[in-house]
């Protein structure tokens, strides 16, 4: 590193045009900083400053040579920071990929606690409800609600269950209804990350059975898809913090209360990291902390 810290006290030179000054905002002695241009001079095998009893100015080589190497010099200093702060539990920046409705409805007050309590790590949340690839996306970490994962080439971490509902509008014909069989297939809305068909799994004691859904209507997004039930244009199988506030009102009803579909996991997601940063340690733990009080306060 002895190398760059001469490139820096060069640069600092050709931008005061004084070694003395450079001297004193560097904490050591303008001998030292004219032994350490000297050396480089020497390096060079060029001039790189013009110096008389009052100032001193970069030549032309001088000048050149400090256009070249500042973005350079810039880079690592940044790199180096980066490093740095990749160490430190309560500095740096987080980057985090988070299902839409769960962060619309669900982060919020959590971020707002986590900021009161690390207000020097930078949070970027970016909205998705489709699974990202963990080793070539740009995240720290992904806030998965999913069946319980498959993946072996990432980490993942459970934190608790999600429960969910088949849900209908109170005046819809389906509102009634005693059985799976009696739902028609046009009448269950089915979510897909890719808004194709859904398979709906349900259970009632020894008994399960299959529907398909999303033959008429699907969506890549839960809210939509509470909507579109609450407006009493079919069935919807739903987390229940997507589907709380309808309830709430009375826009939509839980239907078929026996038949149970297998709950889903809400999960973190890393990188394949051979140990979690700390900043991503730090985070996870209150994630972990803070958000099954909050998930079942809203269910």
């Amino acid at each position: 590193m002895q190398g760059l810290k001469a490139l820096r006290t060069f640069l600092l030179a050709a931008e005061k045009r004084n070694f003395a000054q450079v001297a004193r905002e560097l904490d050591t002695t303008p001998a030292s900083v004219t032994r350490t241009i000297a050396a480089l001079e020497e390096e060079l095998g060029v001039q790189l400053f013009v110096r008389t009893t009052r100032q001193v100015a970069l030549t032309t080589d001088g000048a050149v040579y400090a256009a070249r190497i500042a973005p350079a010099v810039k880079a690592l200093d940044e790199a180096r920071r980066e490093m740095q702060d990749a160490h430190k539990s309560d500095e740096g920046r987080l980057r985090i990929n988070s299902p839409m409705s769960f962060g619309q409805r669900v982060l919020p007050q959590l971020l707002s606690g986590f900021r009161d309590l690390y207000p020097r790590i930078e949070v970027e949340i970016s909205l998705t409800d489709q699974f990202l690839d963990m080793v070539e996306a740009d995240f720290d970490l992904a806030i998965r609600i999913s069946a319980p994962p498959s993946d072996k080439f990432t980490i993942w971490r459970k934190i608790c269950e999600i429960r969910r509902l088949l849900v209908a509008a109170p005046g819809s014909p389906w509102a009634g209804v005693r059985h799976p069989n009696e739902l028609p297939a046009d009448a269950c809305l089915g979510y897909s990350s890719e808004s194709r068909r859904e398979t709906w799994q349900l259970a009632n004691g020894g008994v399960s059975l299959t529907i398909s859904a999303g033959r008429a209507i699907s969506a890549n997004n839960g809210e939509v898809l509470a909507n579109v039930a609450a407006d009493g244009a079919g069935v919807a199988l739903l987390p229940t913090f997507i589907v709380a506030e309808h309830l709430r009102t009375g826009r939509l009803v839980p239907i078929l209360p026996d038949w149970c579909p297998p709950q889903l996991w809400l999960t973190l997601y890393y990188p394949p990291y051979q140990k979690l940063p700390p900043r991503i340690a730090t985070f996870s733990a209150f994630f972990e902390r803070h958000i099954p009080a909050l998930v079942t306060s809203i269910q």
